[in-house]
């Protein structure tokens, strides 16, 4: 124990209190206080005596005693370990260490927080959009042609200032409450054919649901919506739509007689402005030809607008209505036979394609398993000779569905695999589509190809650019359906072929149509610098000068050898030849005519190979929305046993 002294000195009046205080007196006696001079007197001898045992002490202050030595030595041995680690009070860290830690933050922050900050106080520079592609700057250009192509009151935003409301008294001569206004002229004429135009409504809305993401990225895909719904409100009014059963279409407005020379579509050059001559409606009382493209185009609209519930549920209960007029077997004849108005124009040679086509877009659109049991049924590709392999029915056209319904219904089996009952005859038309592809390439020889580079899909005939746009669109969408299940390529007999070669067969079908071919023309109106000026188009050939061309009034705009006043931006005209040539003539139009089931066509295209906004695929999913989840199904028991 350290011992530990204490004086204190109180000083009252001329006397002084002495107080020693010690743990233990090391001198002897007792404590006192005294204020007497004998007191004082033996405290100056006891401070002597102390003075001299002080003296003593600190002459031997170099022999403490241990515990004192060891308390200091421990004190000093604590200021040591301060000075070499740091002490937070949860953790002991030694000053390297702080060094090292604190150095590699400044380090860290050099390397990286300091680039960043001086990056972002930088002005900043955007790179440029990248350009869109050829077939981009096509495309908008193609839907801009059904714009041309409307009639009925149209809105302000339609974008054709040559266009005004038009066909206003249409079907004035039916049961429909406001007539049948709306809907779109087939082609140069002022003729509302429903059969075609119903087609062009279902491959539309097919293209938007394949590639939506690439609408949206071109900023197309609102158009393309307004567009489709442009043509549905029009089909809803051609029968009664909020019936469960029909007996009767409205299958055509306007027309013509051949050889009429009295006032009528043909006869007249006039713009469909200015249209004052008769325009009957032609009623169909038989056609599941007509129905069953009908139903397709409201179904496959019914998909488009399923975020319009409302809209979407009208458009499939209008498709089953029409369909079930198909399905009727009383009403089982062509909707052009008989039909002088029709037949010389878009005759129908079948209606077993539209049947498989128009159930496959209700299945789709409804769930309904019904619909998916008729269009496996062994009896439509029968009727249909979908299994004949002849060239000419794997051709897609407005007459000829089946090789697309067949595509149609292969993407059911690459993408769901609903396997039994329907898998015998999907695997069928899985297999005739595979072959349709490989009669498209030429080293087959199957279609004849002109020297600079066109398939003949109609044997050389004249229009041939519709057929070649529609094949390279099912090309282009057979190559994206393999892609997107994995699958790099297909067989041709012993030949293997990855799906890269159909993507190069529409794009060179497509690049010519666009300008790579002899004539070093496109045949789209209004793009590239080289291309029809003398389109087969009444609208586009009358000046818009506010005047009023009569009937015969027109006929100088239509022999004039002057260019079109009015561009019809986007018309794929009809095409060249078999020898690559072409003849820029408004009175010859096999050539210079479009037509909307061209366009309709050659948009699907366009849009399957723009990459402007990248290589986005198509839409696996959308498509088959309603179709509820597939569960297995046992095949039926074997037929019993007989001796």
């Amino acid at each position: 124990m350290v011992n530990f002294q204490a004086f204190i000195f109180v000083e009252l009046g001329d006397a002084w209190l002495d107080v020693y205080v010690g743990s233990r007196n090391q001198w002897g006696g007792s404590f006192e206080l005294s204020t007497s001079g004998e007191g004082a007197s033996g405290y100056e001898n006891e401070t002597r005596e102390w003075d001299r045992a002080a003296l003593l002490d600190h002459q031997r202050q170099d022999h403490l005693d241990e515990t004192l030595q060891g308390w200091v030595l421990e004190r000093s041995a604590e200021k040591s370990k301060k000075k070499k680690y740091v002490d937070f009070g949860f953790i002991v860290c030694s000053h390297k260490a702080l060094k090292w830690f604190f150095g590699s933050i400044f380090v860290a922050f050099l390397v990286i927080a300091l680039p960043i900050i001086i990056a972002k106080s930088l002005p900043k520079h955007h790179s440029p959009p990248t350009p869109p592609d050829n077939y981009t700057l096509a495309l908008h250009k193609a839907l801009l042609f059904f714009n041309a192509q409307k009639s009925g009151r149209l809105p302000k935003s339609n974008g054709i200032p040559w266009r005004g409301n038009s066909g206003l008294q249409d079907g004035n001569d039916t049961d429909v409450k406001g007539g049948l206004v709306g809907g779109y002229y087939d082609a140069g004429d002022n003729t509302k054919f429903h059969f075609p135009m119903s087609f062009s409504m279902t491959m539309l809305s097919w293209s938007v649901l394949e590639y939506k993401q690439k609408y949206i990225a071109v900023n197309e895909y609102d158009h393309a919506r307004e567009l489709i719904k442009w043509g549905t409100d029009y089909l809803l009014l051609t029968f009664n739509s909020s019936a469960t059963k029909i007996n009767k279409i409205y299958g055509q407005v306007g027309g013509a007689l051949n050889g009429s020379r009295t006032p009528d579509d043909h006869y007249c050059w006039q713009r469909p402005e200015d249209m004052g001559y008769p325009r009957p409606t032609t009623t169909i009382y038989q056609g599941p030809d007509l129905a069953g493209e009908m139903a397709a185009a409201l179904a496959a609209a019914s998909i488009v607008f399923q975020d319009n519930a409302s809209y979407s549920k009208k458009l499939i209960k209008g498709a089953e209505t029409v369909f079930a007029f198909a399905r009727d077997f009383g009403k089982r004849a062509t909707y052009s036979r008989g039909e002088p108005y029709i037949a010389p124009y878009y005759n129908s040679t079948g209606y077993f394609d539209e049947y498989m086509w128009g159930a496959a877009w209700l299945y789709y659109a409804t769930g309904n398993s019904t619909y998916i049991s008729l269009a496996t049924n062994p009896s439509l590709p029968k009727n249909s000779k979908a299994f004949y392999m002849i060239p000419d029915l794997s051709v897609l056209s407005w007459n000829n569905k089946l090789p697309a319904a067949m595509l149609l219904l292969t993407r059911f089996r690459m993408f769901l695999n609903p396997g039994y009952p329907y898998e015998d005859m999907l695997n069928m038309y899985h297999n005739v589509t595979t072959l349709t592809m490989c009669s498209y390439l030429h080293q087959f020889n199957v279609f004849n190809w002109t020297k600079g580079g066109l398939i003949q899909l109609n044997h050389g005939q004249p229009q041939s650019l519709q057929y070649v746009a529609n094949a390279a669109f099912l090309a282009s969408l057979f190559a994206d359906y393999m892609e997107a299940s994995g699958v790099p390529g297909w067989n041709c007999g012993p030949n293997y072929f990855p799906s890269s070669v159909l993507k190069a067969f529409a794009t060179s079908q497509i690049d010519y149509i666009l300008g790579k071919n002899p004539m070093k023309m496109s045949y789209v109106v209004g793009f590239g610098e080289k291309f029809p000026r003398h389109v087969h188009h009444r609208g586009a050939s009358i000046p818009n000068d506010h005047k009023y061309y009569s009937c015969s009034e027109g006929w100088k705009w239509r022999d004039t050898s002057k260019p079109n006043p009015n561009t019809i931006t986007g018309a794929m005209v009809g095409g060249p030849d078999r020898f690559d040539q072409f003849h820029d003539s408004r009175n010859n139009y096999n050539y210079t005519e479009p037509t909307l089931a061209g366009n309709a066509g050659l948009v699907a295209a366009l849009i399957s190979l723009t990459n402007t906004a990248g290589s986005g695929g198509i839409d696996k999913n959308t498509i088959f929305s309603a179709i509820p989840p597939l569960g297995p199904q046992n095949p039926p028991p074997p037929p019993p046993w007989k001796p």
